[in-house]
């Protein structure tokens, strides 16, 4: 009875490329997701400016700048027409 036992591993086929291509997406998908995860979870501190550009008051006339209006050649005049009762 002993004998008769096979302890063979089980015949495993090999992995076609479209399971290869699955199995390695899967992997990038789950690294990506714990990357977002730690960047939520982890606060980035913001590097400060060295600009002297940043460190300069800046005065109300170069904050408001006037919109210069355009004319607008598309549109056409509409005829008035008198509304029939």
């Amino acid at each position: 009875m002993a004998a008769e036992l096979d302890f063979s591993p089980p015949e495993i086929p090999e992995p076609t490329f479209m399971e290869n291509v699955l199995r390695y997406g899967l992997f990038l998908g789950a690294i990506f997701q714990l990357i977002c995860v730690l960047a939520i979870i982890l606060p980035v501190s913001k590097s400060q400016k060295t600009d002297s550009d940043s460190f300069e008051p800046k005065n109300s006339e170069t904050v408001k700048k006037p919109k210069a209006t355009a004319p607008q050649i598309s549109k056409k005049p509409k005829k008035e027409t008198k509304k029939k009762r």
